[in-house]
Order: C-alpha cells, then sequence, then structure tokens
C-alpha cells in the first residue's frame, strides 16, 4: 500500500547547500535505474528464480536465461531434459515423444509398427517412414549388422539369453527364413514384406529418434541451449546452466550385475552433438573364460563371440549416433573401426575385454 504525504503550509526546508548535488545526482540515477530494471523484467517475462510447474524445473539465471528441467517416463525408461528458454515447452516435448509412440512402439496397441508387425496396416506415417530410411540405409552401410526385422530372433532368445536352452539350430534356422533388412521395403509411403511373419524391432533406434524430435522441436522454437536424455541417449547444444559445455559421463565396466556402481570410466564435454551407448558389460555371458555382451547378430541368428563390451557413438542425430552403436556391438572392434574410418562425422569411444580380466578403451582421433 502506498502512502501520500502533503506538505504543511508552515513548512520550511532547510538551506540548500552544496553537498546536496551529488546526493541528488545518486538518488535520480537510482531512480532511473530501477524503472529501467522493472521495464525490462516485464518485457521478457520474467520468472520466480526458481518454480515447480507439473514435472519442470525453472531457473532464471539471468535476465534472457530460463533454464528448464523436465523428466518423466516413456519408451519403457526414462527421460531427462534441460533447456535454456523463457516459455514452458513441456506440452510440446510430451506431444513430440507421444507421436514417436504412436509411431514405433510395439506396445503401443494402436501404433504403427503394431499394425504392420500384425499384418493389420502397411500404411506408415512422417515419422516411422524417417526411421525406417535411415534403418534401411544403416543396414547397408554395415552389412547388415544392424537389421530392424531381428524381432523374432530376439524373442527366440529371450531378455539376458533366458530361453537358450530352448534354442537350437533348427529354431535358427526356420526363424531366419522372415529374418533380413533385403526382406522388406517402403514402396508408396506402405511396408511390403516378403513374408509376412516379418516382425519389426526398431528399440535399437526409437529412442535416439524420440531424443531428436524432441531437439528439432526445441530447435522450432529456437532455443540455443538444450540437452535432451532417454534411457542414456544424449543429444546436446549450447551450453549448460555454468556457461559450458555439457558433460556426460560413461559407465566404467566392472563386475556388477545390480547395475548400483556407477563409476565412470570417463566423462565428455560436448556440444552441438549426440551421443549413444550400446552393450552392458554388466550383463554378459562367460565362454572359455571371455566375456562377451548379451548381443545377438541378426546374419546368423546367434549371439557374437568378440571382445567389444560398450561402444559409445558421437553423431550429428541421436537416432544415427543409436544404430550404429548398436551395429559396432555386432560387429567388433576391428569393424567398427573400419566403418568409422569411411565415416568422418562419427566419433567412438569403444570399451573393449582385453583378457586377463581386463579391459581397455579405444578413441576416434578427435576423442583422444
Amino acid at each position: 500500500m502506498s502512502k501520500l504525504f502533503h506538505l504543511r503550509e508552515d513548512y520550511s526546508p532547510h538551506p540548500f547547500k552544496w553537498w546536496h548535488i551529488p546526493l541528488l545526482l545518486v538518488l535520480i540515477g537510482g531512480t532511473i535505474y530501477a524503472a529501467c530494471t522493472n521495464d525490462r523484467s516485464k518485457g521478457t517475462g520474467s520468472q520466480p528464480t526458481s518454480a515447480m510447474k507439473g514435472d519442470s524445473l525453472t531457473t532464471q539465471l539471468t535476465d534472457s536465461s530460463f533454464y528448464r528441467q523436465s523428466s518423466g517416463e516413456v519408451f519403457g525408461t526414462f527421460y531427462h531434459i534441460t533447456y535454456d528458454c523463457a516459455e514452458d515447452l513441456q506440452a510440446g516435448i510430451d506431444q513430440a515423444l507421444k507421436e514417436v509412440d504412436e509411431s514405433l512402439s510395439p506396445f503401443n496397441k494402436s501404433s504403427v509398427i503394431t499394425a504392420i508387425n500384425q499384418n493389420q496396416s502397411m500404411q506408415t506415417n512422417e515419422r516411422f517412414r524417417h526411421v525406417f530410411q535411415l534403418a534401411q540405409k544403416i543396414s547397408a552401410d554395415t552389412d547388415g549388422a544392424f537389421d530392424i526385422t531381428c524381432a523374432p530372433l530376439v524373442n527366440a532368445w529371450g531378455f539376458g539369453f533366458k530361453n537358450e536352452a530352448n534354442v537350437d539350430s533348427t529354431t535358427i534356422d526356420s526363424l531366419l527364413q522372415f529374418v533380413g533388412y533385403k526382406k522388406i521395403a517402403l514402396q508408396n509411403d506402405t511396408i511390403v514384406k516378403q513374408d509376412a511373419r516379418i516382425m519389426l524391432d526398431c528399440s535399437a533406434i526409437a529412442k535416439g529418434y524420440g531424443v531428436d524430435a524432441v531437439a528439432d522441436y526445441f530447435e522450432s522454437k529456437g532455443v540455443q541451449s538444450y540437452m535432451v536424455e532417454i534411457g542414456g541417449e544424449v543429444r546436446t547444444r549450447g551450453c549448460n546452466a555454468e556457461g559450458n559445455k555439457w558433460r556426460i559421463g560413461i559407465n566404467k565396466p566392472t563386475d556388477d550385475p545390480t547395475n548400483t556402481n556407477q563409476e565412470l570410466e570417463e566423462v565428455l564435454e560436448v556440444s552441438n552433438t549426440a551421443m549413444a551407448t550400446s552393450g552392458n558389460y554388466r550383463n554378459y555371458y562367460v565362454k572359455n573364460s571371455r566375456r562377451y555382451a548379451h548381443t545377438i547378430d541378426p546374419r546368423t541368428g546367434y549371439p557374437v563371440q568378440h571382445s567389444l563390451l560398450s561402444a559409445t557413438v558421437l553423431a550429428p542425430d541421436c537416432a544415427t549416433a543409436d544404430a550404429y552403436a548398436t551395429s559396432f556391438m555386432v560387429m567388433g572392434l576391428e569393424a567398427a573401426q573400419r566403418v568409422l574410418q569411411r565415416h568422418p562425422e562419427l566419433q567412438a569411444c569403444l570399451i573393449y575385454d582385453k583378457g586377463k580380466n581386463e579391459t581397455a578403451v579405444w578413441h576416434s582421433d578427435k576423442l583422444k
């Protein structure tokens, strides 16, 4: 509440002195500064320093900086997002993730991929087509190491190879009849199968594409700094709230089936790039005293047997990073290195078992 003071008629001010001049100038300057600050605050949609809005946290660092944090569940995992924007973009984030889920989630009964797998409809939408065409391109580039038709093999072996006792050569041979990226095509926006039993599994690229969907939405809104992470797949732009590059850790390979040890092998400082990691060295099988990651080769139908335990790939977009990381886990260290030689836009950090219960790390030149 403001108060209004009236001067009495008999009021007599103190005599004016010379030292009043600088004091008066200071008071005038302070008043102008306060007025300008108030106007600038109104113009930028100023927010409280820290305000909770549902599932998002907003932090104002400067008049033009609002770092918001958003988290939730999607695609059977969790997402964590940080972005610098005065506007709360949660509704757009939710919509982008919903569109990806409705296109690529096999657990969504009304999704595009579910309809295709059940031979109910072969019609596609734009998001499905983007992922399908990218998957086919990477399949050709990796000689089939990446293959979204591997669903029957994954289902046969079971998570963690729990069905291994029931899998024999006859089973594998029968499944390979309808596994192979060349046995499926996109014609006039419609999927064409060589065999109706062909089923698609985009889990090795969908999380990365989900990251891209949110990042592309941010780009359309003019967001200059963000970090989008879904289940360990990441895309970044600009800087973090401290003004530095985003710091992303790679877990150290340790014998930890409970997945409670979060010791890091190393930390990468990244910006304006995407990053994905494939291979779970905490969920492996042992044969002849060597560790092998739980990865199925879609070309043979059997688990891989090579030394590579983890592949982290950096690429311009996260879907590409996600798919190549999976491909490298199928191909192994040497074959992955050959692919990287012909793709200068890709960088990688590969962790492998060098024997005697020891691991080593190989980096692309730009990451050394």
